[in-house]
């Protein structure tokens, strides 16, 4: 048996163990559950947020220097 079948059998099991023990348990253990599941999708999603309001101010960053580097240039032309 290769790694890759082992590891999804291995995948499955843990799964399937985690289904079992979710139906098992009590409704106060099943609501933590779903309270750290929101919780780390919330976090999940401050993150994407905040890594694209970082890409969009080094993307703005970029243009600013462009515009100032095309200015200078054509500034330079005209001056020839």
């Amino acid at each position: 048996m290769g790694n890759k079948t082992k590891g999804l059998l291995a995948l499955v099991g843990l799964g399937a163990l985690a289904y079992w023990r979710y139906n098992k348990a009590t409704p106060e253990e099943k609501q933590a559950v779903k309270d750290k599941i929101n919780n780390a999708k919330d976090n999940i999603n401050k993150w994407g947020n905040d890594l694209k309001d970082k890409a969009n101010e080094v993307a703005s960053q970029a243009q600013s220097k462009f515009d100032e580097a095309k200015s200078v240039a054509e500034q330079k032309v005209n001056q020839n």
